[in-house]
C-alpha cells in the first residue's frame, strides 16, 4: 500500500535546467488503442477521452482519420469525434493524407498530425512510400491545414533505432525534422519507435537539431520502454529544455509496423516522476490512475504502467474487478 504524500517532492523548483512545467501529450486513445486486436466500442473511447480530460490532461489525441483497413481499430473517427470534440482541451487527430484531412476537416478538427519517417525500411512499411515520397504527400496536407487556421504536428518515427536497418545516422534524423518544419509543421514529435534509445543518443539528437537550426521549444518526445529506458530519456531531454513529453495512459500502445515496439511510456509513470522532481504537469494522478484501471477493465488484462498497479492494487484485483470502477 502507497502511503500519502509520496512520491516525496525534494527538488521544488525544479533543480539542474528541469523545467517547471511539462505539457504532456496523451496518445492513449490513439496510439494507445489502434493495436488492440478486440474492437473497442465508440462509446468506451469517447468516455476514456472524456475521463483522461477530467483528469487534468490538456492535449488528448483522438483517433486518427486513416482507411478502415490498414487500423481497423479505428474505423470509428467519424462517429468518435463529434462525440468528443466539445470539450475544452487540445484534441489533434493523425491525417495520413489529403482524403484523411479533409475528413478531419468536416468534423471541426483543427489540430492535425501528419507521420513521417526517419528511415526507408520503416517508410515502405507503414506508407508504402519512400522517405521522401511520402514527404511530397504531406506537403500539401501541411499547407492545407495551416491554411484553414490549423496546427499541425510532425511525428517522426525510427529516430533511434529502425527493426530492419538498425541504428539510424543523426543526421539522416536531422534531414527529414528539417524538412517537416519547413513545410510548415508547428511542432515535432521525435519518436523512439522500437524503445532503443539512450540518454547519451536523445542528447546527441537534440543537440545536432539545435546546431542545424531547428529549435527546442518545436520538439517534443516520445518514448517506448521495451529496454527500460523511456523515463531516463525523458529527463535528459527536459534537461536540454524540451517540455512536451508524449505519453499513453496506462501504458498501452506499441506500433503494428514494428513488431519489437513494446508500450508507450505511461502517462502514470511520468507523473509519477515529475511530481518527484517538483514539475508542473496539472494532472490528477489519482484520477488518470482510475481511468486507466477502468480501460484495463474493459481490455480484460491488467495495466502495463507500474504507477497504475501500485496505485490501484491491480495485481490483486485482476481485470474482472477493476470493470467495475
Amino acid at each position: 500500500m502507497t502511503a500519502p504524500g509520496l512520491p516525496m517532492t525534494v527538488a521544488a523548483p525544479p533543480a539542474d535546467g528541469l523545467p517547471t512545467r511539462v505539457r504532456i501529450h496523451e496518445v492513449g486513445a490513439r496510439d494507445g488503442l489502434q493495436n488492440e486486436k478486440a474492437t473497442v466500442p465508440t462509446r468506451v473511447k469517447a468516455e476514456f477521452v472524456h475521463r483522461l480530460a477530467d483528469s487534468g490532461l490538456t492535449t488528448i489525441e483522438a483517433t486518427s482519420f486513416v482507411r478502415p483497413e490498414w487500423v481497423p481499430q479505428l474505423a470509428d473517427a467519424e462517429a468518435l469525434f463529434p462525440l468528443v470534440r466539445d470539450l475544452p482541451v487540445d484534441l489533434p487527430v493523425l491525417v495520413p493524407n489529403a482524403r484523411g484531412l479533409d475528413r478531419a476537416l468536416a468534423l471541426g478538427a483543427r489540430r492535425v498530425a501528419v507521420f513521417a519517417s526517419a528511415t526507408e525500411s520503416f517508410a515502405r512499411a507503414n506508407l508504402n512510400r519512400t522517405v521522401d515520397e511520402a514527404l511530397a504527400m504531406f506537403e500539401p496536407v501541411v499547407s492545407r491545414a495551416k491554411a484553414e487556421g490549423g496546427h499541425v504536428r510532425g511525428y517522426l518515427s525510427m529516430c533511434f533505432g529502425d527493426p530492419w536497418e538498425g541504428p539510424v545516422p543523426i543526421p539522416q534524423v536531422v534531414r527529414v525534422c528539417r524538412a517537416l518544419l519547413g513545410m510548415g509543421c508547428d511542432e515535432l514529435s521525435l519518436g523512439d519507435t522500437i524503445g532503443v534509445a539512450t540518454p547519451g543518443h536523445v542528447q546527441a539528437l537534440l543537440t545536432a537539431l539545435n546546431e542545424t537550426g531547428v529549435p527546442t521549444p518545436s520538439l517534443g518526445v516520445h518514448f517506448h520502454d521495451t529496454y527500460g529506458q523511456a523515463l531516463a530519456n525523458t529527463v535528459a531531454a527536459l534537461r536540454h529544455g524540451v517540455t512536451t513529453v508524449d505519453a499513453s495512459a496506462g501504458g498501452l500502445g506499441g506500433c503494428p509496423y514494428a513488431k519489437s515496439a513494446t508500450g508507450n511510456l505511461a502517462t502514470e509513470d511520468l507523473v509519477w516522476m515529475l511530481r518527484g522532481l517538483g514539475i508542473d504537469t496539472g494532472v490528477d494522478l489519482g484520477r488518470l490512475v482510475a481511468t486507466s484501471a477502468w480501460m484495463a477493465g474493459h481490455l480484460g488484462r491488467p495495466s502495463p504502467s507500474r504507477t497504475v498497479r501500485a496505485l490501484s492494487h491491480e495485481d490483486a484485483e485482476g481485470p474482472e474487478d477493476l470493470k467495475e470502477q
